[in-house]
Parts: C-alpha cells; sequence; structure tokens
C-alpha cells in the first residue's frame, strides 16, 4: 500500500515538482508516519489532482477542442455528446503520449519499483519525457512570454521551469486548436453561404439556410472520411 501511494504520488507530482523539491520530499517521508487510513484520505486527495494534471501536460487541449468545435462547423453543437466528445479525446490524448508514457514506465517506474532509485529521482526522471513533450509543442514566443515575465533566463532548455513551460505550452494548444478549427469551418461556411444564396434567390427567406444545408455538410463529412482525416491530423501533428 505504502508503495503504491508513493508511485501514483510521484507521478501526479510530476507537473507540480519544480514548485519546491524540498516540500515534496518532505511529504513523501512523512508517509511513513501515516496510519492506513491517513493514507487512503492522502491518496485519495492526490488522485483529485489527476485531471487537472491530464490536460495541463498532454495532448488533451488540443484534441478536445477541435472535436468541440467541429460540431459548430457541422452545425450540430450537442451531437456528438460531450461524453463522447470526452471519451474520444481521452483516448486519443492516451495514444499521442504513448511514447512519453512508456518512456516514464521504463526509466522511472519500474527503477523505483525494484528500488533502484529513490522517490526525488524517480520524479525528475519522470518529469524529463514530459518536459521534452511539451517543449517539443511550445510555440517560442508563447514559451518567451512567460519566461520574460517570470524573469528567467535559462542557458539551455533544461533549465526551463514547469512553472513558466506549463502555461505556454496551453497557450499554444489552444492557438494550434483555433488554426485547425478554422481550416475545418472554411468548407462548411461555403455550403451554408450558397445555400443561403440559393434561397435569397429564390425568394425563400423565411426558410432557415442552417436547415437545408445541414444534410449537405453531413453527407460531406461522412464521404470525405472526415473523422479519419482529422484523427489523422491530430495526430501527426505531434509527430
Amino acid at each position: 500500500m505504502k508503495k503504491m501511494i508513493k508511485i501514483i504520488l510521484s507521478f501526479l507530482l510530476i507537473s507540480y515538482a519544480s514548485f519546491g523539491q524540498n516540500a515534496v520530499q518532505d511529504t513523501l517521508s512523512q508517509l511513513n508516519n501515516l496510519d492506513i487510513t491517513l493514507k487512503i484520505l492522502f491518496l485519495i486527495t492526490i488522485l483529485s489532482l489527476a485531471p487537472s494534471i491530464l490536460i495541463t501536460v498532454t495532448a488533451f487541449v488540443r484534441i478536445v477542442i477541435v472535436l468541440s468545435l467541429l460540431r459548430h462547423a457541422l452545425g450540430i453543437p450537442q451531437s456528438p455528446p460531450n461524453q463522447v466528445i470526452i471519451a474520444l479525446s481521452l483516448f486519443l490524448t492516451f495514444f499521442v503520449m504513448k511514447p512519453v508514457f512508456d518512456d516514464i514506465n521504463s526509466n522511472a517506474i519500474q527503477p523505483y519499483l525494484k528500488k533502484e532509485i529513490g522517490d526525488m529521482e524517480a520524479i525528475e526522471k519522470a518529469k524529463e519525457p514530459v518536459k521534452k513533450f511539451m517543449l517539443k509543442n511550445t510555440r517560442k514566443e508563447d514559451l518567451k512570454l512567460f519566461l520574460d515575465i517570470a524573469g528567467e533566463k535559462p542557458s539551455s532548455p533544461d533549465d526551463i521551469s514547469m512553472v513558466s513551460l506549463i502555461p505556454a505550452f496551453m497557450i499554444s494548444e489552444i492557438k494550434t486548436a483555433f488554426e485547425i478549427v478554422f481550416i475545418i469551418f472554411l468548407p462548411f461556411l461555403i455550403i451554408d453561404m450558397l445555400v443561403a444564396s440559393i434561397l435569397m434567390s429564390m425568394g425563400m427567406m423565411m426558410i432557415p439556410p442552417m436547415l437545408i444545408s445541414l444534410p449537405f455538410k453531413l453527407i460531406l463529412f461522412v464521404l470525405a472520411d472526415g473523422f479519419e482525416l482529422l484523427t489523422k491530423a491530430l495526430i501527426q501533428s505531434y509527430q
């Protein structure tokens, strides 16, 4: 039980380790002095941080924004439902992050389970692939913004703190997602304009253009293998 708690705590504290390594070390060392009831309570509290970590340091933000706004481009903002969008985004995130998770497992979790490395060393080794992934997918101008605000002058990428890297990474993900959505919107916008022009020329101004254009947008998306193309583009954007 104690070992499992330490493993989960070590992984969940990756994105927060740079806020104070002494505090993390003290927290880990104090687990030995807690009884089983407090350990379970502590584990539940730490697990509550998992959703925020999943959002901040993975590909989830970009994927969920693109899939959510795709519904608006098609003109069906309620379908697929949010549960489907979140579930699909999660599995695509796991697929994209699989190399990172494999690296963490082989270099941090497995050596820690074999007692080859300590708690803080496991956290540092687990943080490296996550940090590398974020640096690779963060725009330089966004990273420079937070480094300037924080007054940091790192001499190498390894010296960049997670405090500055995480918000820069999230902003970059949002920008990239909006760029992808803009491209997705264009063909559907053209269909809406064509339908609206035809209805205007026929004097049928009382009929909503969205009602007529929706079937055409749906069949265009299906015939073009829209989900396959979009999924492929999202995955390849991280390679």
